[in-house]
């Protein structure tokens, strides 16, 4: 079993694997450590993160250097551990959470690194906003047929901004939410709210409303129709979509009701 470095960031106690995540995240004494998954953005979450200024609506997982200081050990990276769980059943402070974060990275410059990034992730993201061809089996491209023939140009302005929010905004009594496992897109603010509506309605259990709850965020129909896109190309190029398609149809059809002419909300 390989265990982090945790002598090289001055961690105290010997380390215990954490639930959830990928399987690879450990906790030794105050401190998290994860195996570093694409150096470049690792090194440069790292220096925003340790920048962000303290906000009373959010708390972040401040990175820790080593003894050496360096953000990296042998493949390793730290952070302080937060208290806390994830609470799927709480889909509009998630997304209260998330725009405060994002407000406060609205002046952060975008990476060069996004550019070469390549892994399905960002593959099914660069799908979702046309800049890259489709590539998916008939299962999905017959589920993301009418969103992408629903979906049409925007122009919302850029920023950094979170792509997981769902299950990785940490709730703990008397304390701000904390924003954890910071995925970086380069998108308007409101897709990744989006991607957070889509995952909710798809995964757990949220009922339509909450999407009409949030339609006042820009281009809403558009984003919620790229999130999608987003999340089915990614699922597909991953583990697949065969058992999944009853979360998703029922989602496309309500975000496809709200950008037809004439048509009414989702009930």
């Amino acid at each position: 079993m390989i265990t982090p470095p945790v002598k090289a960031f001055g961690a105290v106690g010997e380390p215990v694997r954490l639930a959830g995540g990928k399987g690879g995240t450990w906790r030794a004494g105050d401190l998290v450590l994860k195996p570093v998954e694409y150096l470049p953005e690792t090194l440069w979450r790292a220096e925003v993160l340790d920048q962000l200024p303290e906000d009373p609506e959010f708390q972040v997982a401040r990175p820790v250097r080593t003894l050496d200081g360096e953000w990296v050990s042998d493949g390793w990276e730290a952070s302080r551990f937060l208290p806390g769980e994830p609470d799927v059943s709480r889909p509009d402070d998630v997304l209260r959470t998330g725009i405060a974060f994002h407000a406060a990275l609205a002046q952060v410059a975008r990476p060069a690194f996004l550019d070469v990034r390549d892994d399905p992730w960002s593959d099914g993201d660069r799908v979702a906003w046309e800049e890259s061809p489709l590539e998916a089996s008939p299962v999905a491209r017959e589920l993301l047929r009418p969103l992408l023939e629903a979906r049409h140009p925007v122009g919302l302005p850029a920023q950094a901004v979170h792509g997981d929010l769902a299950g990785n905004v940490l709730f703990a009594p008397g304390r701000p939410p904390a924003v954890i496992d910071w995925p970086l897109y380069w998108r308007p603010p409101s897709w990744a709210s989006a991607v957070a509506v889509a995952d909710a309605l798809c995964w757990y259990g949220a009922g339509p409303d909450l999407a009409e709850r949030w339609s006042h965020q820009p281009e809403w129909p558009q984003m919620l129709i790229r999130a999608l896109v987003y999340r089915i190309v990614t699922h597909d190029r991953t583990s697949g979509l065969a058992g999944h398609l009853d979360a998703y149809r029922p989602v496309i059809h309500a975000v496809l009701r709200r950008t037809r002419p004439g048509s009414s909300p989702p009930p």
